[in-house]
């Protein structure tokens, strides 16, 4: 184990983590008594049939396989793959995620450049700023009377602040001599903006970018199980009307690998953009 790097040593150490748990979670989940091990009583008063309970990870990996095999059938309204519930979600997610960075970074670089705009807006965004995405939900579906909009709506909602907050912070962290120099080459304000400022709160602006799309996909999940329909909180909510906790369980993890997938995305675009003084 010396002989290896860190990551090297993370990796293992995950995967025995990993092996650990699915066995001690294994091993947790009391076994079905089978029908030649009841009593003749048990059996008259329904002794052997199957009780809910959570099922073993071995359940969910069969479930896994059967569903990531044909991930994209559609047999109907309430019965498609889990590809198309995910597509589905990632769809509204990355909708409303857009919309709210097309007037979120704008608008941050205006609060982040001038006090004026900072002192006029800021009593707006602390009160808006907490209220809970899905507090905005009935509103919408009165208003927009639609379902899928509403959904995106909500990701929109929820979006917008970190991406706000953070770019204003950026903009208005940048050093105020950088501004002075391009002041005095006689830049224009929008191109000091591209050029100068830009630049150097790119990083700051990408963490609150990376923390609205872990909002986003946590939000949607909620929004669909009230909108119904398609998606994959629709998904889980089904399954569990259909009391199938192994379907539920395998969806909470498509979930995680998603949002983890989504997180890993804008952490290397973080990586990637970076800013040398």
């Amino acid at each position: 184990m010396d002989k290896l790097s860190v990551n090297q040593r993370a990796t293992v150490l995950s995967l025995v983590i990993l092996v650990v748990g699915l066995l001690a979670w294994e091993a947790a989940i009391p076994g079905q008594k089978i029908a030649t091990e009841l009593t003749e009583y048990e059996r008259l008063t329904g002794g052997g049939a199957p009780k809910a309970g959570v099922p073993p990870p071995s359940q969910v990996l069969v479930k896994a396989w059967e569903q990531l095999s044909n991930p994209f059938y559609d047999a109907g309204p309430n019965d498609k793959g889990i590809g198309i519930q995910i597509a589905y979600s990632i769809y509204r997610v990355l909708t409303g995620y857009l919309l709210a960075a097309l007037i979120a970074i704008p608008a941050g670089f205006l609060i982040g450049m001038s006090q004026v705009a900072y002192k006029a807006l800021n009593p707006f965004i602390q009160v808006l700023r907490p209220i809970s995405p899905l507090a905005w939900m009935p509103l919408a579906l009165f208003i927009i009377q639609d379902s899928n909009a509403s959904a995106i709506f909500v990701i929109f909602i929820c979006s917008i602040w970190p991406m706000l907050i953070n770019t204003a912070f950026g903009v208005a962290g940048v050093r105020q001599d950088w501004v002075n120099v391009a002041r005095t080459h006689e830049l224009g304000p929008l191109r000091t903006a591209f050029t100068v400022i830009l630049p150097a709160a790119a990083p700051t602006i990408l963490t609150g970018m990376r923390i609205s799309i872990g909002i986003a996909w946590l939000v949607i999940v909620a929004a669909e199980m009230l909108v119904g329909g398609t998606g994959i909180g629709y998904y889980v909510w089904n399954e569990w009307n259909n009391l199938d906790l192994t379907s539920v369980i395998f969806s909470i993890l498509m979930i995680g690998v998603v949002g983890m997938i989504l997180d890993s995305v804008f952490a290397a675009l973080q990586r990637a953009v970076t800013y040398a003084e």
